[in-house]
């Protein structure tokens, strides 16, 4: 059955207030960008290979044995120092996940950089609190995840440690990469951000250097009184598109608009939260008069804020730690498309595994940060590669990660 732009639209609405995707008919995803008609039938279950195996003791029936969760605390190393507006930064605290049943392993990850407001003792203490022997099999995902969402408020990266874990999972049980599930060509993606820090320009340039011959379009932190000296800094090493992230760091919205014209004409193409998340009648002003796409980052969090943001922003930057996780991205990203908003897959600073469960879904999407793994010097897992300037995931079944032996969960 063929399904119009119209009718995705509509499904799209009523995916965001609750349907799980595998309960969508098959091909219901043919009209959006960087999707392919799903064979997906309508639950998880009835994607289990009939009478063949999915890794576990099912044989083409839902698993009936309990799930277990585990965790561990783990710190990232920077490659470089990160800084943008307001602080810098040497690591990024995580923690790593993993569900066990059936003797399949799914994995997940907790990325906790400062500003998101929490630590791997308040991730752990969250994770104590998840039950999921209560729960008969893994394919219940929308039961399971509303459950986890309503043990306690906020709490987001704790969240989607479980939502990625639950994905990866389920994923593997049924024997299938989640980019196939949701209908997508992996290959359709929008070349990822590099990301350069506010540095001074020896730095600056150094990084820049780095990234060429590996990377299409930079991203620039921005948002102080060094912006220009910035963006100058990179334009003498090269000419490549930037997009440019202020991170809330300027303040007055003519300031912001002066800012955003002179950018254009170095080449900017986009430019990420430009003023303090609540200034949202100020971005709307900004958001009509700038020559350039506005995206909401730390103006938007969750499915919940995106009514209130249509007309404030041009699109917005979807990451799983902020929005908890898979299941709440993938709702996010149909129901800004069905408000006519450009979107953006971003990330923290992470491992390969929430890399990979992000390559999942974005194809299709507008513009992509995706580098997240690459600026670690100890990523504990394999999954999505770099290619040609693009984060192509694994053709694996789940979210296409393998753990590294050494740091393994």
């Amino acid at each position: 059955m063929q399904y119009s732009r119209r009718h995705f639209i509509k499904t799209s609405a009523a995916l965001a207030t609750g349907l799980s995707v595998a309960s969508l008919p098959a091909g219901v995803n043919a009209g959006q960008k960087g999707m392919k008609p799903s064979s997906s039938g309508n639950s998880l279950s009835s994607l289990l290979p009939a009478g063949g195996k999915t890794g576990g003791k099912a044989g083409g029936k839902a698993p009936s044995a309990k799930m277990k969760l585990s965790w561990k605390a783990y710190d990232l190393a920077l490659k470089h120092t990160f800084t943008i507006s307001g602080f810098s930064r040497k690591s990024t605290p995580v923690v790593l996940t993993k569900i066990e049943c059936d003797g399949v392993t799914g994995y997940g990850e907790a990325s906790l950089p400062p500003y998101l407001g929490e630590t791997q003792a308040s991730v752990i203490e969250f994770l104590k609190k998840v039950d999921l022997s209560r729960f008969s099999t893994p394919m219940h995902m929308e039961d399971i995840l509303t459950y986890v969402d309503n043990i306690a408020i906020n709490n987001s990266a704790a969240k989607a440690s479980v939502d990625i874990a639950l994905h990866d999972l389920v994923g593997k049980m049924i024997g299938a990469p989640w980019h196939n599930m949701y209908g997508l060509d992996k290959t359709e993606v929008p070349d990822t951000t590099f990301t350069i820090g506010i540095d001074n320009d020896e730095v600056v340039k150094e990084k820049t250097r780095e990234a060429l011959g590996d990377f299409n379009i930079l991203k620039v932190k921005v948002g102080g009184p060094d912006d220009k000296r910035m963006i100058k800094a990179i334009r003498s090493v090269t000419d490549l598109p930037l997009a440019v992230d202020a991170n809330q760091g300027w303040k007055e919205r003519g300031e912001a608009l002066d800012m955003i014209h002179w950018l254009k004409e170095e080449g900017i193409v986009m430019v990420e939260q430009p003023m303090p998340k609540l200034k949202l009648d100020d971005i709307a002003w900004l958001t009509e008069e700038s020559p350039l796409p506005i995206f909401a980052d730390e103006s938007v969090q969750r499915l919940s804020d995106l009514h209130r943001l249509k007309g404030v922003f041009s699109g917005i930057n979807i990451k799983l730690m902020k929005c908890t996780g898979m299941r709440e991205a993938w709702k996010m990203r149909n129901l800004a498309e069905a408000l006519g908003m450009k979107v953006m897959m971003g990330c923290m600073t992470e491992t390969s595994c929430a890399i990979s469960a992000a390559a999942q879904l974005y194809s299709g999407m507008d513009f992509a940060d995706l580098d997240g793994a690459l600026l670690i010097a100890n990523d504990c897992f394999e999954g999505a590669t770099l290619q040609n300037g693009k984060i192509i995931a694994s053709d694996l079944p789940g979210i296409g990660v393998v753990p590294k032996k050494e740091t393994a969960i």
